[in-house]
């Protein structure tokens, strides 16, 4: 405990007593995939570790002064080896420890702590970047969507770089649900402008996927189109260009294009009708 005061008092202007203060644990964040389809990379989880010790925490992420109720002393990185995240990788979290002063005002606070009333915390941060746990590009310009399935790997944002902590609250449903993760990013500049030439991106090649599949349809009778269109979905541009060509090709033999003038006979010889288009 001597060790644990030392490690408060470097925050306080007095020197605190063990009487005065009460002193708990929290698991602030983690590497596993969260209700939002997001994670922390394991060197981002280090990083945490050091920008929040000292920051504040309140309720429910209302910035104020009075709402300050405890704050972190030091934390440590907690690694679960036999443990596996949905990535494939091996489990960890960030541990901290925080003390709040043992005042009238914060009586019923430690009650609710102690009885497991106040347990869910959720930190507010800020990171460099965002990244693709599929091809590595930063969110929201690739073609890549969160939740899909791509083969067997889990389509997420990896949140990379922290640059700043700012607080940790408790709250009542947090993000990530080991701990819960209250998450604000810092935008690169023209990030607005991928996102939105992404988006087209994503457009073209939905629209690209349903013509092939229309194509190839018309191609072959014998084509089940749901089957083919599943198929589609998990090629890219390439080899749907391709794709295209080659039906369209064929598509052209089944059904070649009607002339858009009228045969005449040799009795329609003088019928100038046939020449309207």
């Amino acid at each position: 405990m001597e060790r644990e005061l030392e490690a408060v008092n470097r925050f306080a202007k007095t020197v605190l007593t063990e009487e005065q203060v009460y002193i708990f644990s929290v698991r602030l964040c983690d590497n596993e995939v969260d209700r939002d389809l997001e994670r922390f990379a394991a060197e981002a989880l280090e990083t945490l570790g050091e920008l929040f010790v000292g920051k504040s925490g309140i309720f429910d992420h209302q910035w104020s002064a009075r709402g300050q109720t405890a704050r972190i002393y030091r934390t440590e990185m907690v690694r679960e080896p036999s443990r596996v995240t949905v990535a494939g990788d091996p489990y960890c979290w960030l541990k901290g420890w925080a003390y709040l002063l043992r005042t009238e005002k914060n009586a019923d606070l430690i009650a609710e702590i102690e009885g497991g009333i106040k347990k869910e915390v959720s930190v507010g941060c800020s990171v460099a970047r965002r990244v693709c746990s599929i091809c590595g590009a930063e969110a929201g310009t690739c073609t890549h969507e969160k939740g899909r399935t791509y083969g067997e790997q889990l389509c997420f944002t990896e949140l990379r770089e922290p640059t700043d902590a700012y607080e940790w609250s408790f709250v009542a449903v947090p993000a990530q649900r080991e701990a819960g993760v209250l998450k604000r990013f810092t935008q690169m500049d023209g990030g607005a402008l991928l996102q939105k030439q992404a988006a087209l991106g994503r457009k073209y090649l939905q629209e690209l996927r349903k013509e092939v599949t229309r194509l190839a349809m018309l191609a072959d009778d014998g084509v089940d189109g749901t089957v083919f269109a599943s198929v589609a979905e998990r090629l890219e541009e390439p080899e749907l260009l391709e794709l295209k060509r080659c039906y369209e090709v064929r598509a052209a033999k089944r059904f070649p294009a009607p002339p858009q003038l009228r045969q005449r006979t040799a009795a329609q010889a003088g019928d100038e009708t046939a020449f309207l288009v």
